[in-house]
């Protein structure tokens, strides 16, 4: 098999980074020590930079999940480029290729049924994308957008101002230029690669797919807490366009949080989110598919098979019925009712509909445990 031909740029940058960093910056450390002043400020352009890409390059310009303000737009662009990934508009659409072609080998850019370390660092090492390397046509919106232009056309001397210009001066205004270089700009290089890598590699391979199983793509809060929320990957590839990734006010998702809390000073807005009823469709479904596929060990695997369809069908339809009704009265928000008796009256229902709906919920939550756990069909 004829492999194309390596990238020498890439490989350098990335082995002299590693070298640096996992030999470089021990040996300075052992030498000459590590002030609280350098690791406060490496830990928070490792979070930055880290999160120029997830709120940034990933859900604001590759997804659209939200607007941004343009001061806003300019720091994410400035820290995205500190992270040495290309700029935003040739990373949005090699990102937008591989939602498009999602574990399709040859179309899909970090494949990630080629292997985690195609998908997580050799997709880039090699000239894999020659043919399109300047092909944006899936990125037309982002060609009109003046700071996503600025970057891509100034996107080199960016990288080398913000990296060690930014850096530097803090490491002159500490006393040391050089050690807050390789802590702060080197290592933290190394490591916002790896993280961030370990979305197209890791967050395929390893974890749970509770909403969809017709991609690699898991969900897994471990790796959520290394990718600044992005771990829960299975989430947000079948609903991408959502802003957030951890729905739950307990999963950790940073970078939900700040274009939440960006969104309350009006520099963030236009968060868009899945609607409740979306979800809980599609969690269900993979529940049942689930279900059913531990079911064929059962000597009476058809019998049970329709006690859980029947009580599937249930649910769904108490599900459809209250979310309906949510709805009206959502629609109604605002609006003069002719009678307080029919606000009345639909307020009741909704939560009667609500209550129908948990009791259901419950019954099927109960009868999904009592057959896939592994006693159960053993």
């Amino acid at each position: 098999m004829n492999r194309p031909p390596l990238i020498p740029l890439n490989i350098t940058i990335f082995a002299l980074t590693t070298i640096i960093a996992v030999i470089g910056v021990p040996v300075w450390i052992a030498f000459n020590g590590v002030d609280l002043t350098e690791i406060l400020v490496g830990v928070f352009l490792f979070f930055f930079t880290g999160m120029s890409i997830t709120a940034g390059y990933h859900r604001l310009w590759s997804h659209k999940a939200y607007e941004a303000h343009p001061v806003v737009k300019v720091i994410l662009a400035i820290g995205g480029a500190m992270t040495v990934q290309n700029s935003i508009l040739h990373w949005a659409s090699d990102h937008r290729v591989h939602h498009r072609h999602v574990d399709v080998n040859d179309k899909d850019p970090y494949s990630a049924k080629r292997g985690f370390w195609f998908s997580h660092i050799g997709w880039m090492l090699r000239e894999y994308q020659s043919e399109r390397y300047s092909d944006y046509s899936n990125c037309r919106d982002l060609q009109k957008d003046k700071v996503v232009m600025w970057q891509h056309n100034y996107y080199l001397p960016i990288v080398l101002i913000a990296n060690f210009g930014i850096t530097g001066l803090l490491g002159w205004l500490n006393g040391d230029i050089l050690g807050m270089i390789l802590i702060a700009g080197v290592a933290r290089l190394v490591l916002v690669h790896h993280v961030t890598f370990f979305i197209n590699s890791l967050a395929h391979i390893w974890g749970s797919r509770p909403y969809t199983d017709s991609n690699t793509a898991r969900d897994n809060g471990f790796i959520a807490f290394f990718t600044f929320g992005e771990g829960y990957h299975n989430y947000h590839h079948i609903f991408e366009y959502d802003y957030r990734n951890g729905i739950r006010w307990w999963q950790y998702d940073p970078t939900k949080w700040l274009i939440k809390s960006l969104s309350w000073v009006n520099l963030t807005s236009n968060l868009r989110t899945t609607p409740e009823e979306r979800i809980e469709k599609a969690k269900l479904q993979m529940e049942l598919k689930y279900a059913k596929k531990r079911l064929v060990n059962l000597p009476n695997a058809e019998e049970v098979a329709a006690k859980i369809q029947h009580e599937y069908d249930i649910l769904v339809q108490r599900m459809t019925d209250y979310y309906t009704a949510k709805k009206r009265v959502m629609a109604n928000k605002g609006h003069d009712i002719k009678a307080s008796y029919e606000k009345l009256e639909l307020d009741f229902k909704v939560k009667e509909l609500k209550h129908s709906f948990s009791i259901q919920k419950e019954k099927w939550q109960s009868l999904y445990d009592l057959y896939t756990t592994p006693a159960a069909v053993a």
